[in-house]
């Protein structure tokens, strides 16, 4: 393996290389691009709608909106860089990218550095007041990972080797493992979608699914059999099961979310007029049920054009994975096409009622700095991979 990851850095020098003027902007994707900039665009209104209750006594109410707009500009930036990154320099030096996300992942860990939020333990304290969460990186170095070594042999075999997919199975379950430990059961369901997906395209053999499936159907039952979960997590699973068991305690955020959702009709009370989120009755309305905000306050048009742009960006993911001019692209696509997609519908469909109750933001649309830088580099990934395969299609002609 690590031949093959030196054969690539020497690659890179002769690979097609883009235009750095007037073809880097002809060549993006601007539906992908513009679409992720309204959902952003359209978060921030609602995180502002959902902060402006808590801050009302605050001598700055505006305080978290402008964090948040921060935090966009960032995440903007750091996009812009994926997306110029190298192709080939950016497959030789995951490697390297991936132990420092393992690192950065344990240091949560250390005392006096690691803060708990809502019961887990995957954030780190940094100077200003702020925190970040390591396992939003993971995601994007675990895609990247998996995707090298799957598509490692492609040019010589039909499919990867036995040996490749244990590795990237591996590679995958590293993380995961960690996250486990601090209680961030969200962040692991996502990396068992995103590693099945890569699994799945990469064109292994059936079996190789249907065992991952039974595995990880096996892994849940026997997690709570043997007393594994948080007795917090206990409570969410029950409350999904059972919305009414508990009103008062664990199944008191879904409850609250579809009286918020439910009460919004047609077309909404209004930006900063809807009862559940300007009264606080929705825990956490400016992140993980930042959902009910759009269905109280837009109301089932607000929410079915948040859903559009979604739903338009990720048929950009599946157009670039498709059109990818290799494996290795085709693979980094398909994760982040899988990790949106996932993590959209489960965040989405807990404040439905449809999905348990996780502590996982919506996509470009939730406060969160971590989160949301991460979803603007995984954009970048894309466009890179676009980009590229746009500059080997011309090189052919």
């Amino acid at each position: 393996m690590a031949n093959l990851f030196r054969m690539q850095a020497s690659d890179a020098a002769v690979a097609p290389q883009r235009d750095r003027g007037g073809g880097y902007w002809r060549d993006l994707d601007w539906i992908l691009l513009i679409a992720a900039v309204a959902l952003s665009l359209m978060g921030s209104l609602l995180v502002w709608s959902a902060s402006r209750a808590d801050l009302a006594s605050e001598s700055d109410p505006q305080s978290y909106l402008k964090r948040h707009l921060i935090n966009i500009g960032v995440a903007l930036v750091l996009g812009f860089i994926a997306s110029r990154i190298n192709y080939r320099l950016l497959r030789a030096y995951t490697p390297v990218v991936y132990v420092a996300s393992m690192v950065l992942l344990l240091v949560p860990f250390v005392p006096g550095l690691g803060v708990t939020i809502a019961g887990a333990r995957a954030w780190i304290d940094v100077p200003l007041g702020l925190t970040i969460q390591p396992s939003e990186f993971a995601k994007i170095t675990v895609i990247l990972m998996m995707a090298a070594l799957l598509s490692e042999r492609r040019d010589r075999e039909e499919e990867p080797s036995a040996q490749d997919v244990l590795l990237a199975l591996a590679v995958a379950a590293i993380p995961t493992a960690i996250i486990l430990v601090q209680n961030d059961t969200g962040t692991v369901l996502i990396l068992a979608a995103v590693s099945l997906s890569i699994v799945a395209v990469s064109g292994v053999r059936t079996r190789w699914l249907v065992g991952l499936i039974g595995a990880a159907i096996l892994g849940v039952l026997a997690s709570i059999q043997l007393g594994l979960l948080q007795e917090y997590q206990v409570d969410r699973l029950t409350s999904f099961i059972n919305p009414n068991e508990d009103v008062s305690a664990s199944a008191y955020n879904a409850n609250q979310a579809a009286i918020a959702i439910g009460g919004g009709g047609l077309d909404g009370y209004g930006l900063f007029e809807g009862p559940q989120t300007q009264g606080n009755f929705v825990p956490v309305n400016e992140s993980d049920f930042i959902f009910t905000v759009a269905g109280e306050e837009l109301g089932f048009l607000g929410s079915a054009l948040l859903i559009a742009f979604m739903a338009v960006i990720l048929w950009r993911a599946v157009l670039i994975a498709w059109k990818a001019d290799d494996l290795y692209g085709r693979l980094v696509a398909t994760g982040v096409a899988a990790w949106l997609a996932f993590q959209m519908f489960e965040n989405i469909g807990m404040t439905l009622g449809i999905m348990p109750i996780t502590g996982i933001p919506l996509p470009f649309v939730s406060a969160g700095g971590t989160s949301m830088m991460a979803t603007w580099i995984a954009l970048g990934l894309l466009q890179t991979v676009r980009l590229h395969s746009l500059a080997v299609q011309r090189s052919e002609v």
